[in-house]
This record gives C-alpha cells, structure tokens and sequence, in this order.
C-alpha cells in the first residue's frame, strides 16, 4: 500500500505498525474467540488491558508510584474543559488561566460558565504570536482563593509550545497537553493534573486520558455534580463506573507500547526536534517566501505553522501537496495558512519529504 504522508492536526497519523496490530487483533482479542469490541467491559481480559494502560503511561513519563492516577474519559479535551471546572470552582475559589491561543481560550470561556474564571496573561493582542509572560500574572493573585492555575502546554492552531513549566508554588497546575504529550522530557510533577485527548500522540480519537494527582482525586470526591462528571467516580472504578471506548484504549495501549519500543519520551523529544528542524529550516531558508506565524522563541515542535505571500499562492500548495501525497497541510480555518502537524506518529521521513516539496514550490512560484 502506497500510505500519504498525514500531516492532519488530530485525528493524526498513527505508525503502520501499530496499525497492523489493531487489525491483527481486531476480530478476535487474546483467545477470547471474540473481538474486544464485543466483550463485556466487566470481564477480566479488558479490566487487565485498562489496568495495563495506566501503568504503561504512568511508566513512560515516570510517576509509577508517585501518587497519580489514569483515568479514561470520553469527550476528549473540550469536555475536560468544564469537568475541571465543575470539580474544582468551590464557592470561594477562582480558577486562573493563561490564554495562549484558541483552546485555552475555550477552556477559560467554559469554566465561566461553572464559576468564578480569571485570566492571568494573555497573548491575544499579539495574534498569539507569541506566549504569554506567566511569572508576573502568578504574582498578582492571592493563592489562598486560587483553585487552581491552567496552562495549555502546546497550542495545536497557533503553533506555539511552552518551553519550560511554571513553578505555581503549591497551587495545583492542570496542563492540557492534548498535542504535546509523550513528545518531550517535562517537570511532571509540576502538575496535579493533565489531560490529552489520544488522537494526537496516544491513539485514535474517542478516548481521553487524564493522569491526576491523589489529593485532587479526594478534593473531586466532595464536588457536588453528578457521579458521571467526577474524576473520584472514574478512580473508584477503575475507569469502569460506565462502558469506556475500550478499543479506543486498546490503541493507546499499543500505541504507549510503540513508544516504549522507540526508546521511551527521551527518543520522541530527539525525534520532535529533527522533525520541526526540517521544516523550519525550510522557512527560515526562502527569504521570507514562507513567513513564520509565531515568532521563533515560541514555536512548536508539533505544529509548524506558516504563510505564504498571498492566499491565493496558499491554496495553491495545499491543492498540488495533496497531489505530491501530502495530506492535512490547511491551517485552520479560523487562521488560515499552512500547518504541519509533526506528531510522534509522523516519520522522519515525511518532515524531510515535506521540506524538498517546500523547496522545490518556492523555486518554482517564488
């Protein structure tokens, strides 16, 4: 099979070989003489998946008995959004967000309408070109009447990433890392939580994971909401208090595994990095043909996003990549442009294909 180059920003490209092993198993799972889409998510075949899955992640990013937890959620990022919220806005508490671009302006929008939402720096004036500065927006609020501070970790339509995590001191940081996670070496434990819908660096899109730390687990327990939207429901239960999108999370498990294989979170960073190299010295070599949208100190290692001299000029390398065998290059439609997002399952070899198709359209209509 001749397989496209994806480039698409979520669902994204996952490897062949995790692939072929979904399909391997797809009509029958471990002798069960039935798929795992078929079985009870009560039967012990699917309660040891899930319960290896957590352990899995927890393991690649190194909080295995660090007192966190794996939760498997429906809905992806945007219902985490308000979850969050509707757990963690107490009465006389104020949840604090850094808005770097559309998402994080979603997450700070939703939680206005739970309670009581401030944001602490924003980047908008900038066309979120560049991030926000986050030590003095901690510095003007009173910790004592903090829930909690947010931060998206990497903002998949802008194409700007955080370098470094911020030391919130003692107040619980909740990070979506929907389109980061798994692709570089953090400060994990800076976060009390964090969230990724899997259709980005986990798997495909249907199931969400969120890894939580215990104390936050308990301060969920006393939310007054529904059992079904507390995190303390899904931990009691191992992520079974409902039917989970179990062969959604049977792909992440394969997935965590693939990453295992490659070398673990040490190897993607590298691999992110000669990725994001290829293309933006691609961008940085045409004598402004391709125009960066974030300023270079901000730019993401899973999102590489640029403009050429017109818009006409951009439809026209989206339409003849797609010809080349390159898919996904539209930026987002509330930006327009070009991305390329580069995410873990992306080789090597597509960023290197991509940075001759770039070259080669800008000798040809530059």
């Amino acid at each position: 099979m001749n397989r496209t180059y994806n480039f698409n920003p979520g669902p994204a490209a996952l490897p062949l070989e995790v692939l072929e092993q979904g399909r391997d198993s797809f009509v029958e799972y471990a002798g069960q003489g039935m798929s795992l889409m078929e079985m009870s998510h009560r039967s012990k075949p699917v309660e040891r998946m899930i319960a290896e899955t957590e352990e899995l992640l927890l393991e690649l990013i190194g909080l295995q008995g660090a007192g966190y937890r794996v939760l498997f959620m429906s809905g992806g990022a945007s219902a985490q959004f308000a979850l969050l919220a509707m757990n963690f806005l107490a009465a006389a508490k104020t949840g604090r967000y850094v808005l770097s671009g559309s998402f994080s302006e979603k997450a700070y929008e939703e939680a206005l309408t739970v309670g009581a939402a401030e944001a602490i720096a924003s980047g908008k004036t900038t066309g979120w070109a560049r991030l926000p500065g986050i030590d003095e927006g901690l510095a003007r609020f009173s910790v004592a009447d903090t829930a909690y501070v947010h931060l998206t970790t990497n903002n998949t339509i802008e194409g700007s990433q955080f370098k470094e995590i911020p030391d919130t001191g003692g107040i619980p940081l909740i990070g979506d890392m929907t389109s980061d996670i798994l692709s570089r070496q953090i400060e994990w434990r800076r976060f009390a939580m964090f969230y990724a819908g899997a259709q980005k660096n986990l798997g495909p899109a249907g199931v969400t994971a969120v890894v939580i730390r215990e104390d936050l687990l308990a301060a969920s327990a006393e939310a007054k909401i529904p059992a079904i939207f507390r995190y303390a429901t899904y931990a009691s239960n191992n992520s079974l208090y409902n039917t989970p999108p179990v062969h959604g999370i049977y792909m992440m498990k394969l997935m965590l595994e693939w990453t295992a294989r490659q070398g673990g979170v040490a190897a993607m960073e590298a691999r992110s990095a000669e990725k994001a190299a290829l293309l933006y010295d691609a961008i940085d070599a045409s004598g402004g043909f391709y125009a960066g949208i974030v300023e270079r100190p901000y730019r993401s290692a899973m999102n590489a996003t640029w403009r050429l001299p017109d818009e006409t000029l951009e439809k026209a390398f989206v339409q003849e990549a797609q010809d080349a065998g390159f898919a996904g290059l539209a930026g987002h439609r509330s930006v327009g442009g070009i991305r390329a997002s580069i995410y873990n399952g992306v080789p090597v070899e597509a960023c290197s294909a991509l940075a001759g198709f770039m070259n080669d359209f800008r000798k040809r209509r530059g």
